[in-house]
């Protein structure tokens, strides 16, 4: 597919990858540039061009906090960035349309791209997929909330831009995915981290409704009452309290009309982002969210996961969700002595506390448990440093697993497609040669992507990567990862408290020993439901 192709608002050409049955497009404007009077207001159609848009360079990254490690890569940064990507092995010829993987950067809604090199699409294009990866605005461009901009809203809603510009790529692909021979009727959304958290809320968003059909959260999807699901990517603000604490930053700003903050420059805007917390929000312990973050505003977002679910107003989906080994707060045991190291370091938002000493999980676990908190330390008991810290890694585990099922018996008690939760376990090679299955680590073996500059991969590596690209490649064209030569993964059953293990084996593991189970149970019931 090397000719140009059509878009709504022009011709587009594209560029051999490194597999030049691959064609790949870049940079391609899904939305008008939100400058000006357009900041802070839903996205807008592209501005139309003549001839042909060569989409060879990625867009600019959208405004946020300089000297992230998750930006992963030296693309300027400019409000111009509404941009998506294409990958596709399709030819005209081909006769049939291929399913299309929309994914969701992560990033904790402050920073990130689409164009990072582990979202390189070629080798799910490859397995059959049409791939998009995409930009969407972040930090206070994305999710700031006031008074004003909800009272200039003919929906009385402000805070969700950034989920607006995720639900303009979807109507953006529903229109013109089949130029690039991908089939509408067979769209998957997937994410990670934060893009996992816009997954969960595009599947509670009516505005989302009919443009996909499956869902992909890698880290996280969390039961209502888990008070964890307040400070991770699941995290959300009620209308109200986004109000306020967006009409604080524009008076710390100096802006005291709409006018003023759109006239600021992005930079200034940027000022403080990375490390903003909501400190207001009470998560049993001393995480916070990020303070921008998604809103429900009544439009975007009409309720929070416990009614939408209660009620059976969420999209009807198939989902795939999981957790990874050494993510929420837990570490591998090679890894104690250098959090130790670190002390009490500050955390940055949404991420979860390290309790590796015995002081600091015994006074976590009265904090976070209250009444119940004797009987969690008779279930994980610890009496020094290195008995509390791997207590506080089976913990964290424990409560991620039983979190999703609950999760998951939630979301499956008003729908009919099924439920795939799984999770990972593959110490993968990092960096600096430490193996771990760390928050993200699953992400280079779904794409296949095993850059030799990222790690040193060994073959163990690659037929991991084979197994998940190969699940995920099902799921996306189906809506059930299970396929010739791949381990079988049970679909979720409220009759078995078992979860699907990837990585350090392939088959269904349990959740918990049963009276840890019942003590998650029992303590979930006693928190408030989000």
């Amino acid at each position: 597919m090397h000719q140009p192709v059509k878009t709504e608002a022009g011709l587009v050409g594209g560029i051999p990858g490194r597999d030049r049955s691959v064609t790949v497009f870049r940079g391609i404007p899904y939305a008008a540039p939100p400058l000006g009077d357009l900041r802070w207001r839903p996205p807008q159609p592209p501005l139309p061009w003549t001839g042909v848009h060569e989409a060879v360079r990625f867009g600019p990254m959208c405004p946020q906090a300089p000297g992230s490690e998750l930006h992963g890569s030296e693309l300027p940064m400019s409000e111009d960035c509404l941009r998506l990507n294409v990958w596709t092995a399709a030819r005209p010829s081909d006769g049939h349309l291929r399913p299309v993987l929309v994914w969701i950067h992560g990033g904790g809604f402050r920073v990130g791209t689409g164009a990072g090199r582990r979202y390189d699409g070629e080798a799910l294009a490859r397995k059959g997929l049409v791939v998009v990866t995409f930009n969407y605005r972040l930090g206070a461009f994305g999710f700031l909330a006031t008074p004003e901009l909800s009272a200039e809203s003919p929906h009385h809603a402000s805070g969700n831009y950034g989920l607006l510009d995720q639900i303009a790529v979807l109507r953006w692909v529903q229109r013109n995915i089949v130029h690039f021979g991908g089939d509408p009727d067979r769209v998957t959304i997937a994410g990670q981290s934060a893009g996992a958290g816009s997954v969960n809320f595009l599947s509670m968003s009516p505005l989302a409704a009919g443009l996909f059909h499956r869902a992909v959260a890698q880290s996280h999807a969390r039961h209502s009452r888990d008070p964890d699901l307040r400070y991770l990517s699941t995290s959300y603000r009620p209308l109200a309290d986004a109000e306020a604490a967006g009409a604080r930053y524009a008076a710390e700003r100096g802006a005291r009309t709409l006018d003023q903050l759109r006239a600021l420059p992005w930079q200034k805007l940027v000022e403080g982002d990375a490390s903003a917390v909501d400190s207001a929000v009470e998560t049993g312990g001393p995480a916070k969210p990020p303070s921008f973050r998604p809103v429900v505003d009544g439009w975007v977002l009409p309720n929070g996961y416990a009614k939408t679910y209660a009620d059976g107003l969420q999209n009807d989906v198939c989902y795939l969700a999981g957790n990874n080994l050494d993510e929420s707060g837990a570490v591998p045991a090679s890894a104690f002595a250098e959090y130790r190291a670190l002390g009490r370091r500050a955390w940055r938002p949404g991420a979860p506390p390290v309790h590796l000493t015995l002081k600091d999980y015994v006074d976590a676990s009265r904090l976070k448990f209250g009444p119940l908190a004797d009987e969690f330390l008779r279930l994980y008991p610890a009496g020094t440093d290195d008995q509390a810290a791997h207590a506080h890694c089976a913990a964290v585990r424990d409560n991620a697993r039983i979190s999703t099922w609950l999760w998951a018996r939630d979301w499956a008690a008003q729908a009919d497609r099924p439920v795939f939760t799984y999770f990972w376990t593959y110490a993968a090679p990092a960096g600096h040669g430490a193996r771990r299955a760390s928050h993200g680590s699953e992400i280079d073996f779904v794409w296949g992507n095993l850059h030799p500059d990222h790690a040193e991969w060994a073959d163990e590596d690659h037929a991991v990567a084979e197994t998940m690209s190969g699940y995920w490649a099902n799921f996306a064209t189906s809506g059930d990862p299970n396929g010739p030569g791949l381990p079988h993964w049970p679909a979720w059953s409220s009759d078995t408290p078992t979860v699907m293990e990837l990585g350090a084996a392939f088959g269904p593991m349990p959740l918990a020993e049963p009276p840890r189970l019942d003590f998650w149970k029992r303590f979930f019931l006693t928190q408030q439901a989000w």
